[in-house]
């Protein structure tokens, strides 16, 4: 038997959640790490201390209940949620707090983030023993609060579907308050989406546009970019670089790279520095990179066996990196008209 070891790993500088305390057992003596394709030092560092060795979730996957640890470079999207989703405590290299649209699995007992090497240390036996002491208290206090509030009515149900009533007036009663409370909980998840991702975008991107308005960069970028993001040549030579399959990978996190050059663009637009008609090419060639990073986390989702990643990975990557100067072409072939004026 393997002798393997805890580790205790705390929010860094700017982090949020925490701290967690990993022990791996004969069933749970693997880590994952999906970071863009390339290995954080805290990865070297987590398998040095515990014993277990690290996956990269761009070359394959392990299965969830073997999962140990996730660690990944996410920026605020999907991937911060779906691993707490899945019980997987999951610790993110970048200092990304409750956010995106599975911002409510994201809880301080599964999650932390702004994880570097100092964050990481061994733990002591007595301080495993303690914590698992603790869980263990409360979850027969949980066990023994459920027995004693047994009782005729369920806490879960409105009295009225206990009543078990068959008449068709309350079938009617029943049947629209599941209609209304749809409703409410839908208008309860959209207003959470818009305070936590949607609003924070349009936030960053105004700041953008602010800094490239007030400190002279538009000027300069459109010196550079002019040549390339005036032409379709130019998106094209853009479109090949952000869809080489090395790149994308790391490009991808948060398409920070995307949002950037895109606001550049539509600002020198906005100017009239650059024709109009290029915005939809450039686009394309600014997106060609996107989600790239995700597809390990996508295929995960759908249970994709070890053999299915192996291969699905660097089959989207490449295929990207084959249609991404064509689209970018085809992209400006149909921008032709749509901005004629009279």
């Amino acid at each position: 038997m393997t002798n393997w070891k805890s580790i205790r790993i705390e929010k860094g500088s700017g982090g949020w959640g925490g701290p967690l305390i990993i022990t791996p057992t004969e069933q749970k003596h693997k880590f994952i790490y999906v970071t863009g394709g390339n290995r954080p030092a805290v990865v070297d560092k987590i398998e040095k201390l515990t014993g277990m060795k690290a996956i990269d979730g761009f070359k394959t996957s392990i299965p969830d209940n073997e999962t140990a640890l996730a660690i990944i470079d996410c920026g605020g999207t999907l991937r911060c949620g779906i691993y707490p989703k899945k019980g997987i405590l999951t610790a993110n290299v970048l200092p990304t707090g409750k956010s995106g649209p599975l911002a409510k699995y994201i809880t301080p007992e599964l999650y932390v983030s702004a994880v570097g090497e100092n964050q990481v240390s061994a733990v002591a036996v007595d301080e495993v023993a303690q914590g698992t002491e603790a869980n263990m208290v409360k979850t027969a206090a949980a066990d023994e609060a459920s027995q004693t509030n047994e009782a005729k009515y369920d806490s879960s149900k409105t009295i009225t579907q206990q009543l078990n009533h068959t008449s068709f007036i309350a079938k009617i009663g029943i049947g629209a308050g599941k209609v209304v409370a749809t409703f409410n909980q839908a208008a309860k998840d959209s207003v959470q989406t818009v305070i936590n991702t949607i609003i924070p975008f349009m936030a960053f991107v105004a700041l953008l546009i602010g800094i490239i308005q007030g400190s002279g960069i538009g000027k300069v970028f459109a010196k550079v970019m002019s040549p390339l993001a005036g032409n379709v040549w130019g998106l094209m030579v853009i479109g090949f670089i952000c869809s080489l399959p090395f790149l994308s990978p790391l490009l991808g996190p948060g398409a920070v790279i995307g949002q950037i050059i895109g606001t550049l663009i539509g600002v020198e637009i906005g100017k009239g520095n650059i024709s109009p008609q290029y915005a939809l090419p450039a686009l394309f060639a600014i997106n060609t990179q996107n989600a790239c990073d995700f597809i390990p986390v996508g295929l995960g989702l759908e249970d994709a066996e070890s053999k299915t990643v192996e291969v699905g990975v660097p089959s989207v990557l490449y295929s990207r990196f084959i249609n991404g100067v064509p689209r970018v072409f085809v992209a400006w072939l149909a921008s032709f008209g749509l901005y004629a004026g009279k």
